[in-house]
């Protein structure tokens, strides 16, 4: 069930250049949300009609608040980003499918740039033995939160944090093994990992990033490849928003 909420702002700081944290107070879609879904969120400016996604980082049921962390880059998140402590937004949530949270054997959690925020809510709710291995260029963020909810291992592109370089760099440094992988990330990384996934004989579950329009299936802005027909197209292709964001990996074609 997906819900049309004017959310009240609780919070928003700043975590680094160009990122921030939100905290919405949303009672229905809190209760509802799993890890790896997002939120629809609508400007008020009327020049910009179409809602702008916004993945989920925590879901706090029992208070009925949503955590979300985004990058400014455009003129509707650059509005976002001036939100204070008692307005309102426009949202509608939960949207997509998330991540399955049964598994056997061990986990590995990947994540890269603005892909990192909807893996911390997964680490909490994931059983099971667990390792996070997140990639930044340079400065990081969350990693308390990160660290608090499973052991972390940390890549960044000029060595300043961790392991120089990607997260399969830090995969292999640290030697890590797994029996199934869930990632979140810019697309060459995610392609890294699925053929990673492939060569290890490991299950592995991709959230892909893609820029949508309607948000709920309707318009066929957000699709992607994939190896099986669509049932809504009946071609080769998948519904980011719809059917995804989270996919297993045998099922699209990066």
């Amino acid at each position: 069930m997906k819900y049309r909420e004017c959310a009240r702002v609780l919070s928003q700081e700043s975590l680094g250049e160009d990122i921030y944290s939100l905290w919405l107070q949303t009672e229905r879609i809190a209760g509802e949300a799993v890890p790896g879904q997002f939120l629809s969120l609508y400007c008020r400016d009327g020049a910009r009609l179409l809602p702008r996604p916004i993945s989920l980082c925590e879901i706090r049921r029992e208070t009925g608040q949503v955590r979300l962390i985004y990058r400014k880059v455009g003129k509707g998140t650059e509005e976002f980003s001036k939100l204070t402590a008692g307005d309102t937004l426009d949202i509608l949530g939960p949207l997509g499918n998330g991540f399955p949270l049964e598994h056997a054997g061990r986990a590995l959690i990947v994540g890269g740039g603005i892909g990192v925020p909807p893996l911390l809510e997964l680490a909490r709710q994931l059983p099971g033995e667990k390792t996070l291995v997140m990639g930044y260029r340079s400065e990081t963020y969350l990693e308390e939160e990160l660290r608090a909810a499973a052991p972390l291992c940390i890549a960044t592109e000029d060595g300043s944090c961790g392991t120089k370089g990607n997260v399969l760099d830090a995969i292999r440094k640290n030697a890590l093994t797994a029996d199934v992988l869930y990632a979140c990330g810019p697309l060459p990384m995610l392609r890294a990992l699925k053929q990673y996934a492939e060569e290890e004989g490991l299950e592995a579950w991709l959230s892909l990033e893609e820029k949508m329009a309607c948000g709920i299936g309707a318009c066929l802005a957000c699709v992607c490849s994939s190896t099986e027909k669509d049932a809504h197209s009946q071609v080769k292709n998948k519904r980011i928003c719809a059917e995804g964001p989270v996919f297993n990996a045998r099922e699209v074609d990066l």
